[in-house]
């Protein structure tokens, strides 16, 4: 049985766990149309709904000392993110914050469960400052702690065991990281790696229980991200822990249990191994936990260190919550979230594939860091529908564009797939998962090699029997609107028809107007409109247009502040004087949509604008 675009998009998502101190576990969920805070108290049990809003739920996060928890909510998708306190019951809530022209970006409560800590751009839209208040106290009652003015992008990552300092993590681009402690007694910040020559990431980041050290998933001095230690008084890097050939994507610790979980992110999949640490600082290794293979979508231990929270979502089942038992790694589900009635088992898994793109600089490297006689090597996830084909193909393009498309459950995917279409998911230079090199090969003046690997990808494609190279379709959010864009007028005899979410048109208007704390950090990845502007002009798709011969689909959210909505108006606009060209405008969102009934109507007329054009 066949099931339409609207059934697809009611599949559910239980995600982000959070263990309380009592066991109970609290997660977000989108059984109404957007993600809430939901309660479990079992394994299965009839879950409890929290939170009651419109717009969708960001985080919840459980204190460590009482049933409540804080969570985090915007306005129709602009980031503007306010900080709520919720009884564990979900009888009262109280305002944290009350600055809805600011962004908050949570921070951790403290080990005593006193105090909360989070970053926001409350004095300055193009800077962050880091924040301390009580969990009692609401509105402007935050202690200013650290004053990021003078640094770039800064967040806050975590309390220390004794709550006396505060972790800080400046980000001044993608591929270039600063660590900072505050010390909440004194008031000052010591800046621990500031120091260290040439760019270096610091993308995952806990203390130690002891307090005497952190660890680090970092670069330094190499190409993927590994397991270090870090003196939170010096900066010193200590021993490498966990090393190899794929990024440690993820470290956190449990100081009560002293319960540390890694991730390492393999070929997208995601690596979960878990350990205690001894008094010596030792890891001391417990049973590789029994969980399905697929992404991890958060985890959290729960009191005393004897289960585990993890939600995680594979190619072929949505996400659920899973609980580990630590001492022998079992696991069980949690949550139910509901597949809306189709069966799982017409889930198709996606192959990972492997295919040539140019080399770079007489060189050729891979993202499986192999060399290769012909270039570039690209990895793909590529799901073909039932039948010998041939078979349309929508070329689907992740943002980012430091981001990766990893083998998680998407209903789009399965929907198209469902209905006679091949799925195509390519992670073309620049994305995350496959070493620092390899993220850094579209930088700047490099920006076009990426569009030609999505090129080769459809090469490979139409060199296969079951592809009809009549019809194959770019489709892709954000930077993946972009690239939507500009395989259209780089390459434009390939394409049946366009479809472009969120996406940049003219990388100078962009940059111009996005968020002004975002600025400086996508000038980093793209080029800067006082250095580059020439450059920046010569590859926005805007002004290449006249050459788009597909027909092209525009959708955009009225208040999104990282690319904003005169990129989808100006490309709309310009397109329309020669190629057939929708747009959809949806004034309650902002970079990308969150609402069910906004998704239902973008899907369905991205599916009537293939069905018109493609099919």
């Amino acid at each position: 049985m066949a099931y339409d675009i609207e059934r697809y998009l009611n599949v559910r998502s239980a995600a982000g766990p959070t263990v309380g101190p009592d066991g109970q576990l609290a997660f977000t969920m989108d059984t109404t149309g957007v993600a809430q805070v939901w309660r479990l108290d079992g394994a299965r049990e009839w879950p409890t709904q929290l939170s009651f809003g419109e717009e969708a739920v960001s985080f919840a996060s459980y204190s460590p000392t009482r049933d409540e928890l804080v969570y985090g909510v915007d306005e129709g998708g602009n980031e503007r993110t306010q900080l709520y306190r919720l009884a564990g019951d979900g009888s009262e809530a109280l305002d944290l914050t009350d600055d809805p022209e600011s962004i908050h970006g949570w921070g951790g409560w403290s080990h005593d469960g006193e105090r909360v800590a989070f970053a926001a751009n409350r004095r300055d839209e193009g800077s962050f400052d880091a924040y301390v208040q009580r969990r009692d106290e609401t509105g402007d009652a935050a202690e200013l702690v650290v004053d990021g003015t003078d640094l770039d992008l800064c967040s806050v990552v975590g309390w220390s065991p004794s709550d006396d300092r505060l972790l800080v993590h400046e980000t001044h681009s993608n591929r270039s990281h600063d660590l900072h402690v505050a010390h909440l007694d004194t008031g000052e910040v010591t800046a621990l790696t500031a120091d260290r020559a040439g760019e270096v990431r610091y993308s995952s980041v806990a203390w130690g229980p002891d307090g005497e050290t952190l660890y680090v998933a970092t670069d330094h001095e190499r190409d993927t991200l590994a397991l270090r230690e870090l003196d939170p008084e010096t900066g010193d890097l200590g021993p490498t822990l966990v090393d190899g050939d794929w990024d440690v994507s993820g470290v956190s610790v449990d100081h009560e249990s002293r319960t540390m979980a890694v991730v390492r992110n393999v070929e997208g999949y995601s690596e979960l191994s878990l350990s205690r640490l001894d008094a010596d600082r030792e890891r001391v290794p417990l049973p590789d936990p029994d969980l399905p293979e697929g992404v991890l979508l958060g985890l959290s231990v729960g009191p005393d260190g004897e289960r585990l929270a993890a939600a995680v979502s594979t190619p072929t089942a949505n996400a659920n919550v899973h609980v580990v038992a630590l001492d022998t790694g079992a696991s069980e589900r949690w949550t139910a979230a509901s597949t809306a009635g189709i069966p799982t088992s017409t889930f198709r898994e996606p192959e990972l594939v492997h295919y040539e793109s140019v080399g770079v600089d007489g060189r050729s490297p891979s993202a499986r860091e192999t060399e290769s006689p012909v270039g570039l090597t690209i990895p793909a996830f590529f799901t073909r529908p039932d039948g010998d084909g041939p078979h349309p193909v929508i070329v689907d393009v992740h943002g980012g564009p430091e981001s990766q498309r990893r083998p998680a459950f998407r209903a789009l995917r399965q929907y198209f797939v469902d209905n006679g279409y091949a799925v195509f998911e390519p992670n073309v230079r620049g994305s995350s998962g496959y070493g620092t090199r390899y993220m850094n090969l579209d930088d700047v003046e490099k920006r076009m090699d990426a569009v030609a690997d999505l090129d080769r990808g459809v090469e490979w494609l139409t060199a296969r029997d079951d592809v009809d190279d009549e019809r194959i379709v770019a489709y892709g959010g954000s930077y993946g609107g972009f690239m939507v864009l500009a395989a259209l007028t780089e390459y434009p005899e390939r394409w049946a028809a366009g479809v472009d979410v969120v996406g940049i048109a003219d990388f100078v208007t962009f940059l111009e107007n996005t968020g002004e704390w975002r600025r400086e950090h996508r000038e980093a990845e793209y080029g800067r409109l006082d250095a580059d502007r020439a450059f920046l002009e010569s590859i926005s798709p805007i002004n290449n247009v006249e050459r788009i011969e597909a027909p092209l689909l525009v959708m955009h959210g009225a208040n999104d502040p990282r690319v904003p909505v005169g990129e989808a108006e100006q490309i709309a606009a310009e397109a329309s004087d020669h190629v057939p060209v929708e747009k959809l405008i949806f004034e309650d969102e902002g970079h990308g949509f969150s609402k069910l009934e906004n998704r239902i109507t973008a899907y369905r007329a991205v599916v009537d604008f293939l069905d018109e054009h493609v099919r």
